[in-house]
């Protein structure tokens, strides 16, 4: 057989899972960790998220919507856009249509519902495209995307000077690739954050941290439908062996919103309320624990902030 473990070494990959060594890896602005609010709907539940962020005197750093693009209209993209800009904070609003929400039936399959945030056929990844045009002309700089597809062809928009170079390409949860080969291969074609399984260990992290560079997006409070884990506890750790990172609250107990609207409005906001409170929990949790750990402030460089024209 062949020695797998020099190989492995020859391309610089760890040969196991390890959290010993402790991430030397930093944002640009030299920060550890970040915190991001996820499930922000759209510019009444952003505002609520600012609210109880200034109620409760915490820094917010990115907030992600998952109803998609399509389902914004343009004054309400531009009032998150503006909203953002004047907070120093990074707004991803998600691309759209998926297959979840298309025609096709094997996502409706018990064995198919890992294909839900894909883009079935050559229409869907140019509508999920024509999404990103119209969020980056109304100031949008950060965008959510779930399919390898839509991220190289975004990725080769942003060389050729199409899209702007500064757009943020976020990796959804629902992208699932949970080793350090497939993360690397995403950052390879353009991913600028990744948004990793719930339920890797830290040692398994670790490992990834080992040979990418972009920020990892990480729940420490995961919805229901992905898990429902609550890893508080384990924050010091995760910030240590996995810088740079991003905190993200997500919120157990609580009903699957998307697509949002009118109709789920109030419910939507006492969410993201909640999600402000479980953030206040987590950063007291890191002030315990690890209170040497960095946290980046609003308004740093590489964040996609939202420009208004």
């Amino acid at each position: 057989m062949p020695d797998l473990s020099a190989f492995l070494s020859k391309l610089e990959l760890p040969q196991e899972d390890s959290s010993a060594a402790e991430s030397q890896k930093r944002f640009p602005d030299g920060a550890q960790y970040r915190v991001e609010i996820p499930s922000v709907e759209g510019p009444k539940a952003l505002a609520a998220v600012l609210d109880e962020a200034k109620k409760r005197k915490l820094k917010l750093h990115r907030v992600s919507q998952g109803s998609g693009i399509m389902l914004l209209s343009d004054t309400e993209i531009k009032e998150m856009a503006q909203m953002g800009a004047d907070n120093g904070m990074e707004v991803s609003l998600f691309v759209g249509p998926r297959a979840a929400w298309d025609t096709g039936a094997q996502i409706t399959a018990s064995a198919g519902k890992n294909l839900g945030a894909r883009l079935r056929g050559i229409n869907q990844v140019r509508y999920a495209t024509e999404d990103i045009f119209r969020a980056v002309e109304l100031g949008i700089r950060s965008v959510l995307i779930a399919d390898e597809g839509q991220l190289w062809l975004v990725n080769e928009l942003k060389k050729a000077g199409e899209l702007p170079s500064d757009l943020v390409l976020k990796i959804s949860v629902q992208m699932g690739a949970s080793n350090p080969i497939s993360v690397k291969l995403m950052e390879e074609m353009g991913a600028g954050t990744y948004n990793v399984p719930t339920d890797l260990s830290v040692a398994q992290l670790a490992a990834i941290r080992q040979v990418v560079n972009l920020p990892i997006d990480m729940y420490v409070e995961v919805p229901d439908d992905f898990g429902g884990f609550v890893r508080y506890y384990e924050l010091a750790e995760l910030i240590k062996a996995v810088s740079p990172i991003y905190v993200k609250l997500g919120l157990r107990n609580s009903p699957n919103i998307y697509p949002s609207g009118y109709h789920i409005e109030d419910m939507a906001v006492k969410l993201c309320r909640e999600r402000v409170r479980r953030a206040q929990i987590a950063l007291d949790m890191i002030a315990r624990t690890c209170p040497e750990a960095t946290m980046s402030e609003p308004g740093a460089k590489d964040l996609g902030i939202p420009v208004i024209a």
